[in-house]
């Protein structure tokens, strides 16, 4: 599930930025004339009245030594007073900043989970940074409360339901259009004296079909349930490259049957024959313009 939490995360953190900040700024002023820590940790009890869910509420100099020790609802999380934090990301990305930033998840050194950690400088009125707020919250956490206050998470997650069932019907077809091919190979058993050519360009068909509707239902399954449609562009044109290539075969294998049935049994329907070969190259020349248009766009990304 962590790539699918880690593209949800790219899509509201905008706006779960916004909300730390927002509870943030609200609760302990960005510059003062004189910061004390008292004030600065009286703002940090408030939101950690207000906060529903949190890791770790701390502060840290203008050294980036944590000055408090951390202020949590899990008393194996309420150590960390002393510890030198100048080489974390955060810290640093504050400083060059210098305002409000949220990071990107990384394992926490408390409970090996994916946390984020939304961090928030202090001035004094001289404009020289004196403290750092911090806020760390699992990545988990972090996402049923930016998606708590809409209706994102309940569309979420009737939509992997709805890609689930459709994934379901589209499996169950494939494997009957594969047992309805493999059924008629061996309708006569093993006996290779029996087997008809007819037979044999039925079940290639069929079969055909079946692996072109797996392939989609394994795209669908994957990107929409699974989450794992990050970075995979060049999968999903594979995919449709096969799905697309797999129904030109099957429509083939079917016009050269036509073919002969009509040139042996109805001559005058030979024409029918002829506009299926005329569908199937229109849609080669519809694959070949995919595949030029694809790779016309790989290559002005690349660049």
């Amino acid at each position: 599930m962590v790539p699918q939490e880690i593209q949800q995360f790219s899509e509201v953190r905008a706006k779960a930025r916004a909300y730390f900040c927002y509870m943030l700024q609200r609760s302990i002023p960005n510059f003062l004339p004189d910061p004390s820590l008292d004030v600065i940790v009286r703002g940090l009890k408030n939101i950690e009245k207000e906060l529903p869910k949190f890791q770790a509420l701390y502060v840290l100099d203008a050294k980036g030594v944590q000055v408090i020790t951390n202020l949590s609802r899990d008393p194996n999380y309420r150590v960390g007073k002393g510890i030198n934090r100048s080489s974390r990301a955060f810290y640093y990305r504050v400083a060059r900043e210098k305002r409000c930033i949220l990071t990107n998840p990384y394992p926490s050194v408390l409970s090996n989970d994916l946390v984020v950690t939304a961090a928030y400088p202090v001035y004094d009125d001289h404009k020289k940074l004196r403290y750092i707020v911090c806020i760390d919250i699992k990545l988990h956490d972090l996402l049923e409360i930016a998606q708590s206050t809409s209706l994102e998470s309940v569309f979420h997650h009737v939509s992997k339901i709805s890609y689930t069932l459709f994934s379901a019907a589209l499996f169950f077809v494939a494997f009957l259009l594969f047992f309805h091919g493999m059924q008629s190979i061996f309708i006569h058993g093993i006996s290779i004296e029996k087997l008809e050519i007819k037979q044999m360009f039925e079940a290639t068909i069929l079969i055909t079909l079946s692996l072109a509707i797996f392939d989609l239902v394994k795209t669908i399954f994957e990107e929409e349930v699974l989450g794992h449609h990050i970075g995979k562009n060049k999968d999903i044109h594979r995919t449709m490259i096969r799905f697309l290539g797999s129904i030109v075969i099957a429509l083939s294998i079917e016009a050269l049957m036509l073919v002969f049935k009509f040139a042996i049994m109805s001559p005058d329907k030979i024409k029918y024959a002829v506009l299926l070969i005329a569908g199937v190259a229109i849609l080669l020349f519809g694959l070949a313009f995919y595949l030029k248009s694809t790779e016309s766009r790989e290559k002005t990304g690349g660049e």
